[in-house]
């Protein structure tokens, strides 16, 4: 299938970035057309046989295309294991995103379909073009959130996640920390949240009365959405925003370093969003080599993590656990966990591992420090 995309750039406190949004299909492509009263298993036939789908009629004929697609990839991938549940997601994304919309300023070509409001903001000056149905789904239930704004028990408040950008959904890992910060009498003059995502550790730490955080993030679009948010809430002067890996740059020395990662180990190279929730195997080596250079003596790294990886599979190896045996850099200062809530009764996948697991609060310090 052949695409190209228009770079978009929105200046930020952080520099110059360019938007990660969905690759806009402005070139020509075969595709068959799905119109109204053809049966869904028609398209689903299609989509297997390695064609594109076009809906031409009702947005309500994609969900029906794509629950007739559901139960297509869940007889053909029948393994409930955790490794088989993510094949059979592999396949389905793989398929799903040949089933496609018509975009036409700014607005989905079919009948009933919803108000995005992210279409006007992200393809500006794009006439027409199409997108995968499931990224349209992605883009309507992420503007659902940027309307309406999460709650985030916390900080008391709502955040409005921007496109594209990780926002906790569970919050124990955050109630560890909140409480760690409550007992916390080291100085505050400045702290580094590694990997911001929507800025909830940031804000925490400004609500504890840290007085400069710089707050850092791979994904352009956090940076995007908490410059924004700081934009609104007149908050510049207290944040600074870096675009990049890891300490993106940021050459600060500080007492305090914190770090929310991914907490599942990769399969696969990760991207956009998947890089809030799964890590490549350097990942957590770098992170503590480039640590130790900017933490101050006597300073802290606060890691919030999760036993998941272990309860999935037990010989899965904790980084953190990893690092204090063998790096050599840290030692540990204080360690608290906290048992997750059940999983929502309402989800769909087999969430049996969920019963074993942990958020862990690691707090280090330098070995010689």
């Amino acid at each position: 299938m052949d695409s190209a995309e228009k770079e978009m750039i929105v200046k930020t406190s952080a520099g110059e970035i360019q938007v990660d949004r969905p690759t806009p299909i402005i070139s020509d492509i075969e595709v068959v057309l799905y119109k109204q009263r053809m049966p869904p298993q028609y398209a689903v036939d299609a989509l297997v046989e390695g064609y594109s789908v076009l809906i031409g009629d009702y947005y309500s004929s994609g969900l029906a295309i794509l629950n007739q697609l559901k139960s297509y990839v869940n007889t053909t991938y029948p393994d409930q294991s955790f490794q088989g549940q993510r094949e059979a997601r592999s396949a389905y994304r793989e398929l799903s995103h040949r089933l496609l919309l018509k975009i036409a300023d700014n607005k989905l070509m079919v009948k009933k379909a919803p108000e995005t409001g992210w279409l006007k903001i992200l393809y500006p000056g794009l006439p027409v073009f199409l997108l995968p149905f499931p990224q349209v789904q992605g883009l309507n239930s992420s503007w659902q959130w940027y309307e309406k704004g999460i709650y985030i028990p916390v900080l008391r408040k709502k955040l409005f996640p921007w496109f594209g950008t990780y926002f906790p959904t569970r919050f124990e890992h955050l109630e560890l920390f909140e409480n760690w910060l409550k007992n916390y009498r080291g100085p505050k003059e400045s702290a580094i949240d590694v990997g911001t995502g929507c800025g909830v550790l940031t804000f925490q730490m400004l609500k504890h009365g840290f007085s400069k955080v710089s707050a850092t993030d791979s994904n352009p679009n956090a940076i995007i959405g908490v410059d924004e948010y700081l934009d609104k809430n007149q908050l510049h002067s207290r944040v600074d925003l870096h675009h990049g890996d890891l300490f993106a740059g940021c050459g600060l020395s500080t007492e305090l370093i914190v770090f929310n990662p991914p907490w599942l180990p990769s399969a696969y190279n990760p991207g956009g969003i998947d890089s809030a929730i799964y890590y490549e195997g350097d990942f957590f080596p770098r992170f503590f080599s480039e640590a130790a250079m900017r933490l101050k003596q006597g300073g802290r790294v606060a890691v919030l993590f999760s036993n998941l990886a272990e309860a999935i599979n037990p010989e899965t190896e904790h980084p953190v656990k990893s690092e204090l045996a063998n790096g050599g850099r840290f030692i540990k200062e204080q360690y608290v966990e906290k048992q997750v809530r059940p999983a929502s009764k309402k989800t769909k996948r087999n969430q049996e591992w969920r019963s074993g697991e942990k958020v862990e609060l690691w707090v280090l310090k330098l070995m010689n420090g």
